[in-house]
């Protein structure tokens, strides 16, 4: 889910060089099954569960269900986040936290070819099998932190926030790398903008004092339908 642990754990893999692949949450145990098998993953880490709205969904039950079709993973790692009582496999599955607090400071950066893969990011699979979309670390680290600089602009002491989520390529490149390799501050958002209410945006927004705002048109869309009363609750300055 989009929990720190997302992030960090991307970038843990990126320096030692391990190939991550981020698959979306809201995705069904068929559709995880399907790209961890073509990917060949050793391990998988998740959590016991997110917050969706007022929902909370069973991701560590659909990482379960998914890997009974999985033979190549041997280790699955879980962060606690709803605190929900799930079944740990003996041997495989570990909690995260215990690992993390035992773990050393130190982790040199493994040192990277240009062309070595950095992480596969699968399509949809709306129109066919989905298919996993190879990116380089070089290119990749270098075109996302030139075009976040060129794009937003951004100035040391502005708050940027990408409503994107880390699943899709978006995510990935305007949360995590391209945000990071400029040394932003980046805001990372669980949920949905209409939970509680439609002036969820602008709550965070003004808790974290954002000045630059990033999101998808249909999520403008449905924000513009409800007028600007929400809005005008919130300190936007």
């Amino acid at each position: 889910p989009m929990i720190p642990e997302l992030a960090i754990a991307t970038l843990a893999c990126a320096r030692i060089g391990a190939i991550h692949s981020v698959v979306f949450a809201g995705f069904s145990a068929t559709a995880l099954s399907t790209r961890i098998n073509d990917s060949d993953c050793k391990m998988v880490i998740t959590s016991d569960g997110s917050y969706r709205g007022a929902k909370t969904i069973d991701l560590k039950g659909i990482v379960d269900e998914a890997l009974e079709k999985c033979t190549c993973v041997e280790t699955v790692l879980v962060a606690k986040r709803i605190n929900s009582d799930i079944y740990m496999k003996e041997g495989r599955d570990k909690w995260l936290q215990p690992l993390l607090d035992a773990a050393s400071t130190k982790c040199e950066a493994e040192v990277m070819d240009a062309e070595d893969p950095l992480f596969i990011l699968y399509t949809s699979g709306s129109t066919g099998l989905p298919k996993g979309m190879v990116h380089t670390t070089a290119g990749y680290m270098v075109y996302t932190a030139y075009t976040f600089k060129n794009a937003f602009q951004y100035k040391e002491n502005d708050v940027y926030w990408c409503t994107a989520d880390i699943g899709w390529i978006t995510g990935h490149s305007y949360i995590v790398y391209g945000p990071l390799a400029n040394g932003a501050t980046t805001v990372l958002f669980e949920g949905v903008p209409s939970y509680p209410d439609f002036g969820r945006f602008w709550s965070i927004i003004e808790k974290h004092k954002v000045n630059q705002f990033y999101t998808a048109p249909t999520a403008i869309r449905a924000l513009a339908k409800q007028g600007t009363e929400l809005v005008d609750t919130y300190d936007l300055s």
